[in-house]
């Protein structure tokens, strides 16, 4: 079986080692020269302390990417799919596998990423992957499980033929709708955690700030017509416990800095410099259920204390059930 990947940061790195477990034909697109000739020359990754395949190719052409694939995975930040869908489609052959790796929402269109996906590629082999793996832990070999959200009983078997093995189990779903809200919330629950942390509230309150928002999240997926059940799979709650209790988590690390009052130029520094998928998904959302006439409060709370600077300390009245305008 043929892989290709979009992307070479932290994640695809991690995703191509899964697939390397079954499979050693895999290549991986960067949109940098300099990138590839780094990973060609040294074949290692900082970030994971990763010795990378000899087998692994690397590539800044999509034709050649695309090129007799069995599988084509999307693993870059949500607010590049709409681009590299774009240069992919020219190159893409009905009968291939296209899988969703990203997590999120796309600014001002408000779409989810299937969705923007399907904009550009027809097709009725799409999957949506998604739950709790950091991309540190993927490559230790140790037991972890994912959503895989598929309509398409082909595209599934392919995916489940490529990806698991001893150590990664994949849990099967038709709800790409609910996946993808799972995928995408999480990281905006995450930073609101992290500014528990930062106001020095112990485990017990983000415990309890984390249960109250699972049911926010329900209700989300169930207004935007997904399955609610979804919230209690690998991309709802396990994937919501994990990157809202790591530090290893970028959107918990930036809610910790609000929380603790960081000065604003070293929080507004680490947004510079830092890839946050959930500020960028947090915008989003908040548009999408202004659009859709949705009223999620606590998504409106935190927006107001990211976005617009209000007491972190609204938080709490959040909890104690009292008006938090």
């Amino acid at each position: 079986m043929k892989i290709g990947i979009i992307g070479t940061g932290a994640y695809a790195l991690a995703l191509s080692m899964m697939f390397y477990e079954n499979t050693k034909d895999i290549t991986l697109w960067t949109n940098s020269n300099e990138e590839k000739e780094k990973l060609e020359k040294t074949r290692y990754s900082e970030v994971l302390d990763l010795k990378i395949p000899k087998t692994h190719k690397f590539t800044t052409s999509m034709e050649e990417l695309a090129l007799d694939k069995d599988i084509i995975v999307i693993a870059v930040m949500s607010k590049y799919v709409n681009d590299v869908t774009l240069q992919l489609k020219k190159y893409y052959k009905k009968n291939q596998h296209l899988c969703i790796a990203s997590k999120g929402i796309e600014q001002n269109s408000c779409l989810f990423l299937n969705q923007v996906v399907e904009k550009h590629i027809k097709t009725k082999h799409l999957a949506i992957i998604s739950g709790a793996t950091f991309a540190i832990d993927m490559i230790k070999k140790v037991p972890l499980g994912l959503s895989l959200a598929t309509t398409s009983k082909l595209t599934q078997n392919y995916l489940k033929e490529a990806l698991e093995n001893d150590y990664l189990k994949l849990k099967i779903t038709k709800d790409i709708l609910g996946t993808e809200i799972c995928g995408a919330t999480k990281n905006i629950i995450a930073i609101a955690s992290g500014i528990f942390e930062g106001l020095n509230y112990p485990d017990s309150t983000k415990c309890m700030f984390i249960t109250e928002s699972l049911h926010d999240i329900k209700n989300l997926i169930k207004f935007l017509g997904g399955n609610k059940k979804t919230i209690l799979s690998y991309a709802g709650v396990a994937d919501l416990l994990l990157t809202c209790t790591s530090d290893t988590s970028r959107n918990y690390t930036l809610g910790k800095m609000i929380g603790s009052n960081e000065k604003k130029e070293i929080i507004d520094n680490y947004i510079k410099n830092t890839t946050i998928e959930g500020l960028y998904t947090l915008k989003s959302i908040y548009q999408l259920t202004k659009k859709k006439k949705i009223d999620i409060p606590l998504i409106n709370l935190i927006y107001d204390i990211v976005i617009k600077e209000k007491n972190p300390n609204l938080l709490i009245n959040y909890l104690k059930n009292k008006e938090v305008s």
